[in-house]
């Protein structure tokens, strides 16, 4: 008995050393969110209410100003049609790298990962350069006698489009790439067998085991499109403006950092919103596992 009780004492030890490894691997990560990330979030929420006493004011202004629902809408709207686009993009490519050789796999892996080595402000005006009235583009359909004058793709929805896929399409590869990767394709294989078309097997039986990839692709891209600033603000115009954009005009030109970390506040609420509604109808926890 007394040795039963060593072993089982010897045991609690090392579950407490593992556990105590595992927290003294997080507590570093731990410490970094809160300062880097939990505070300044914090401080913005709490600047919302100050004027500078405690007060609502901010947000009554926030609910009075049409440019604040129409940025917000914007926001949004942009972001979902982004995540469509990169989606539609980003399957065939993502499907490719399946089927190719592992030594073709790793080329275009590489290419796809060279634009993340370039800075979102050069990329942004890269674009510029291409879309301009009398860029390369406009420039090259000319010539080929495509269009007679120069057409309008920047200062516009379709530039912003444009900027911000470029930009975010290998957040929608990767996570598509990575689930694709361990679909065992000897199911589609079967289903070929047993005299499915090739275009049914594959909406059958490849599509819906890809789910997950293009459920944590959409929601990757869809985030980091909300709070983007930089590409609306050069390759867009007036009627592209986000909220991003009003709080860098009220925290800059208008001095008005409460309304600013209101309008934050807001979209973070938002985004959460939508966070909730994915979560309940697609289970971002079961999409991770996956």
């Amino acid at each position: 008995m007394k040795t039963t009780g060593n072993v089982m004492l010897l045991e609690s030890y090392k579950i407490l050393f593992r556990k105590g490894n595992i927290l003294a691997l997080v507590a570093p990560l731990v410490v970094y969110l809160m300062i880097f990330y939990a505070y300044p979030m914090l401080q913005m929420i709490s600047r919302s209410f100050q004027d500078p006493n405690l007060t609502l004011i901010h947000y009554f202004d926030f609910f009075r100003m049409p440019a604040c629902y129409y940025a917000m809408f914007n926001t949004f709207k942009i972001a979902l049609f982004t995540t469509i686009f990169c989606f539609i993009l980003g399957y065939p490519i993502a499907y490719l790298l399946t089927t190719v050789s592992q030594r073709s796999a790793q080329i275009l892996t590489v290419l796809i990962i060279v634009p993340f080595w370039i800075s979102i402000l050069v990329r942004s005006y890269a674009w510029m350069v291409l879309l301009g009235r009398n860029g390369i583009v406009n420039q090259l359909l000319m010539k080929l006698s495509v269009i007679e004058t120069p057409i309008a793709m920047m200062h516009n929805r379709f530039g912003v489009y444009v900027g911000m896929i470029n930009i975010l399409l290998p957040y929608m590869i990767f996570p598509l790439f990575s689930v694709m990767k361990g679909i065992d394709k000897t199911l589609v294989n079967a289903a070929l067998i047993m005299g499915a078309p090739p275009w049914k097997a594959f909406l059958k039986v490849f599509f819906p085991l890809s789910l997950p990839g293009v459920a944590a692709g959409g929601l990757l891209v869809f985030i980091i499109a909300l709070g983007f600033f930089i590409t609306p603000a050069l390759l867009g115009g007036a009627k592209d403006t986000t909220i991003a954009l009003l709080i860098q005009i009220q925290v800059d030109e208008l001095l008005n950092w409460g309304l600013a970390a209101a309008m934050a506040t807001m979209l973070l609420i938002c985004t959460s919103i939508v966070l909730v509604i994915y979560n309940r109808y697609l289970g971002i926890d079961k999409m991770v596992g996956s």
